[in-house]
């Protein structure tokens, strides 16, 4: 590993920026324009649905977003190198990793379908009146859950899944992946410590690695035997503090949530960077500043200062940001398909994005686009 490599600067810096695609997200089209409109805008990392064509779909991004950079020579939209990429894996029931579902004709003619309002995803439709598709989109869902408590008949329940440890191999080795992350909670060293045994013998080939956890009681304890289980390791950890999930994009207060768990893990003095996520949403780097745990820009790095924050990611919030743009290049593609229809293909890992789905295809968008990502990433880089 060079050290040169602008996203381990990153990290040591404590100006990391992960975008999180999301673990359940399948949606190719926004998989695909949210990788290139993040890297294009200097993200350091980029969180995909251990998926190939996922996975596929966003280092087709990284290959455009690279040529772009080539030729624009514009720093202003990222500098130098391409981020990591990531693929996230579970080691047991987990929030991230599971979809909503429900039978649309057992819902009442009446309701007045609070799910369809609440999901931030878009991914609950209603077409029975022009005879089209009804019920949950598979690959827009990422498992939230809002739709869960507003459901007046309580219909809607979720299909989760885990990681399963044969598909660890070929991930790492034919997708191309940089990065792992797994989720956990507090309590399942024995789940942990069987996935790991599939993971070890591929950690050399990957940059860093990164473990998921939410709040609970004996946090810490939980994470020092998670660290015994993994060690040694021959690539940088990342301890990801999931304050409360795939929340950021609901309001100001969520970000407390995670300012206040990173604050907690940081103080545990782990081996390790600590990254926020969780409620990250575009008052988390204010709210870290005022609690003293950012390094500030231009710090010299071999003077030793109390512990930071290593990076954020951004999840929910920053999907949602870009919604108003890829929402306009879904609608430009809508008007496109009426007037010259096309044969729809099932999605699989070698296949390319057609190119009117792809955000490049239409630059002012491209760009619009980038200033919003950017308008996130800045707070924690200086350009």
């Amino acid at each position: 590993m060079t050290e040169h490599y602008h996203p381990l600067n990153s990290l040591k810096g404590g100006h990391w920026f992960k975008l999180i695609c999301g673990a359940s997200f399948q949606h190719l089209p926004a998989v695909r324009n949210l990788t290139l409109a993040y890297t294009l805008a200097g993200a350091d990392c980029i969180d995909v649905a251990a998926d190939p064509a996922a996975v596929a779909a966003a280092k087709e991004a990284l290959q455009v977003a690279s040529e772009i950079q080539a030729r624009t020579q514009n720093r202003r939209f990222g500098g130098k190198g391409l981020p990591w990429l990531m693929v996230s894996l579970n080691d047991g029931e987990d929030p991230h990793f599971r979809k909503a579902e429900f039978n649309p004709a057992e819902c009442p003619v009446d309701c007045w379908r609070p799910c369809e309002k609440i999901c931030p995803a878009e991914a609950i439709v209603f077409e029975s009146a022009g005879g089209g598709f009804s019920g949950v989109i598979d690959q827009q869902c990422y498992g939230c859950g809002r739709c869960l408590p507003v459901c007046p008949s309580q219909l809607i329940y979720t299909r989760s899944y885990v990681s399963a440890p044969g598909a660890i191999a070929p991930l790492i080795l034919q997708s191309g992946a940089d990065a792992l992350e797994i989720h956990t909670q507090v309590g399942r060293e024995a789940d942990f410590a069987r996935l790991w045994s599939s993971i070890a013998p591929w950690v050399g080939q990957l940059k860093v690695i990164a473990i998921s956890c939410p709040d609970g009681d004996g946090l810490i304890d939980y994470l020092r035997t998670l660290y015994q289980i993994i060690s040694p390791l021959p690539c940088p950890l990342i301890w990801q503090t999931d304050g409360r999930p795939m929340s950021g994009d609901i309001g100001i207060g969520t970000t407390r949530a995670a300012v206040k768990l990173g604050q907690k893990v940081l103080a545990a003095q782990l081996p390790g960077y600590v990254q926020l996520a969780g409620g990250t949403n575009a008052h988390t780097v204010s709210k870290l500043r005022a609690s003293g745990l950012m390094r500030e820009h231009g710090k010299n790095l071999s003077i030793p200062d109390a512990p930071v924050i290593a990076g954020i990611a951004y999840g929910s919030y920053a999907r949602v940001l870009l919604s108003p743009v890829l929402e306009q290049l879904e609608t430009m593609q809508i008007d496109r398909a009426l007037v010259i229809p096309t044969i729809a293909q099932p999605a699989t890992a070698g296949a390319q994005t057609p190119r009117h789905t792809q955000l490049e295809a239409v630059p002012e968008l491209l760009w619009e686009a980038v200033s919003l990502a950017r308008s996130l990433v800045s707070q924690l880089k200086e350009y």
